[in-house]
């Protein structure tokens, strides 16, 4: 009988490499939480009318990458492709915009896009994200960048380069789009690409075929076009980021892949990773709430790839292979009498809050030390009969070799003497 296998272009983690992965994840989420952002759990799945009116029907995303299906009642329902428009519908639907402003949350989880799978480039992939809801302020622009800056230092990560632009108002895009269509009408493009234009002639830009970037070489750019007052908000921002040492590039082409976006957007992007250079990037969506139904607010936010991020961290060398220890201590029995007192001792240590584990099985005692060593514990302790009698046994740090005897009642000495450490 043949194996069954995951799905192709599915992002899967399993040991020792998913202990780096939830440790680039942690490290994300805990970025957004020093900056008092509170966790927002979201629907895998959304009726998929919210993709279509949130994201945008001419973005690659919603016209050919969404795994949508019919329920049994017969509703168009569609696996989430990102998060922000499953948050904006959260938010309007329990009332949170009507409390403390701005509302500010984060959430994390898979997301689905029916993609052709390469090299950071998945079916099934993991972000991080963070949401500022209800406030047109150029300082929480600047927050929203620094939460992902502040984690990729955090990480180790120093090979890569924060693009901006802003993507204007509604008065400043209207006045480029009169002259965006006029230099548009004059190419000569595809039926397909022609429609897309019509929907949105900014997604031009966006296109990654070498004839379509030449023939929008001299096409007109937004940031030209902006006014007095979405001039102002960029310049702030611009100011900011310079006065938290935040460096960054100005890229006037860049419109990120989806149609909400407003005013202040940004993308970071990692030299190392070839094509899918782009680790996480947002920007704010003037007028997105109002589409779904609620009150006109501003927001801004971003997603982090956390399966790109792991693949940056990964070619910077700043992991290890078997990722970052989770283990304080590593307990051996030294044979079948002392396994139950080693097996209690472990559940009290495991209550006082230290992480260990013990050698499980018939294993002689070489056998269980290379448990001990593949288990990448920091340190390590044998307990025999002598040990049991004497009341302490030795505790050998895995790095050093270096022993300690340290007594074994009551056992608060050994979690106390090992959370110090």
């Amino acid at each position: 009988m043949s194996k069954i296998q995951a799905p192709k272009g599915v992002s899967e983690y399993f040991p020792p490499r998913s202990d780096n992965f939830e440790f680039v994840r942690n490290t994300l989420i805990s970025a957004a939480k020093v900056s008092g952002y509170s966790m927002m759990e979201l629907p895998v799945f959304e009726d998929t009318e919210l993709f279509i009116r949130g994201v945008g029907e001419s973005t690659d995303v919603v016209s050919k990458e969404m795994y949508t299906f019919e329920d049994r009642g017969g509703r168009s329902i569609t696996l989430r492709p990102e998060g922000t428009a499953g948050v904006m519908r959260s938010v309007i639907e329990h009332n949170l915009d009507k409390g403390q402003l701005p509302v500010k949350v984060w959430y994390s989880g898979a997301f689905f896009r029916a993609e052709r799978p390469q090299a950071g480039r998945y079916r099934q992939f993991y972000q991080v994200g963070v949401e500022a809801i209800g406030a047109n302020d150029p300082e929480l622009d600047v927050e929203v960048i620094a939460i992902a800056h502040r984690a990729f230092m955090a990480l180790g990560l120093k090979n890569y380069r924060l693009d901006i632009t802003s993507l204007g108002d509604a008065e400043s895009r209207a006045r480029h789009r009169v002259d965006l269509v006029k230099y548009i009408d004059g190419l000569n493009l595809d039926e397909a690409t022609q429609a897309r234009a019509a929907i949105n002639p900014l997604r031009l830009f966006d296109d990654k075929r070498d004839e379509v970037r030449e023939a929008m070489a001299a096409a007109p750019l937004l940031l030209d076009y902006l006014n007095a007052e979405a001039a102002r908000h960029f310049v702030q921002v611009q100011e900011l980021l310079g006065e938290m040492n935040i460096p960054f590039v100005i890229n006037p082409k860049m419109v990120r892949g989806l149609d909400y976006y407003t005013g202040t957007t940004f993308e970071f992007v990692h030299q190392d990773l070839g094509a899918q250079s782009g680790i996480g990037g947002g920007g704010r969506y003037d007028g997105l709430m109002s589409d779904l139904g609620g009150a006109n607010l501003s927001g801004i936010g971003f997603g982090i790839g956390v399966d790109r991020v792991l693949l940056a961290a990964e070619a910077e060398g700043i992991l290890t292979d078997a990722g970052p220890s989770e283990l304080d201590l590593f307990l051996i029995a030294m044979n079948e009498p002392t396994k139950r007192f080693v097996a209690r001792a472990l559940n009290e240590l495991r209550n006082l809050g230290v992480r260990a584990d013990m050698a499980y099985g018939d294993r002689a005692l070489k056998g269980a030390m290379k448990a001990a060593d593949k288990s990448g514990a920091r340190f390590s302790m044998v307990i025999g009969d002598d040990e049991i009698s004497a009341g302490s046994a030795n505790l050998k740090d895995m790095k050093t070799g270096a022993t300690e005897s340290i007594t074994l009642s009551p056992l608060t000495v050994l979690a106390d003497q090992l959370k110090r450490r």
